[in-house]
């Protein structure tokens, strides 16, 4: 990824805001995998599954709750629940092959990638694998990023340049409005989440 400081309004101060969370605890994205014999014959027969692993150890997982089953010949199941995956929502029947890559990607980068999946409205691995390119970071509010990419661009040290001394006390930038305007134009997209907004360059 290229990590060269942007110019334009499509940036920000991506590093100090990506790790600023680093802090916290780490997400561990989970299945609630259930036999559907036995739901039903009125049993429930199931078991919850660490979902960040290859999709080939999800299955055997999945095996391995389904031959446990007291019911004979249980062959089928759904996912009946469903943890660490912030916004995204996850259908009964998804693939194993989806849910390893989704929460795979929310280990490594934590919340920020669930609401990239769920921004993408995708399971689509190429889509997906853009996070690193789009994700600009988590920020209080949208204004705040907004404030933050100005004093990237240097506008503090234009105006100075520009404006007379006398006058700089009463210059003042509609962050507020300018971060909106970033949002209605398409060039940003802001997801609310953790107290905050996750910030992603483009409109999806």
């Amino acid at each position: 990824m290229d990590e060269t400081e942007p110019t334009t309004p499509r940036g920000g101060d991506k590093q100090d805001h990506t790790n600023q969370r680093e802090g916290e605890p780490k997400v561990q994205p989970r299945i609630y995998v259930a036999s559907l014999s036995d739901y039903n014959a009125g049993r429930l027969h199931g078991t919850w599954l660490d979902a960040d692993v290859e999709a080939a150890d999800l299955a055997e997982g999945v095996q391995a709750m389904l031959a446990s089953s007291p019911e004979p010949g249980a062959e089928e199941y759904a996912i009946h629940d469903y943890e660490g995956f912030g916004p995204l929502h996850l259908s009964e029947y998804e693939s194993l092959e989806s849910v390893s890559t989704i929460a795979q990607g929310i280990s490594e980068h934590g919340p920020a990638f669930a609401h990239w999946a769920a921004l993408v409205e995708t399971r689509d691995v190429e889509a997906l694998s853009q996070f690193d390119d789009a994700y600009r970071g988590h920020y209080p509010s949208l204004a705040e990023y907004g404030e933050s990419l100005l004093d990237d661009i240097g506008l503090g040290q234009e105006l100075e340049g520009a404006v007379p001394a006398f006058l700089e006390p009463y210059v003042r930038i509609d962050v507020e409005a300018f971060a909106r305007d970033l949002e209605l134009s398409g060039d940003v997209t802001a997801c609310p989440g953790d107290g905050g907004v996750y910030i992603f360059e483009g409109t999806v």
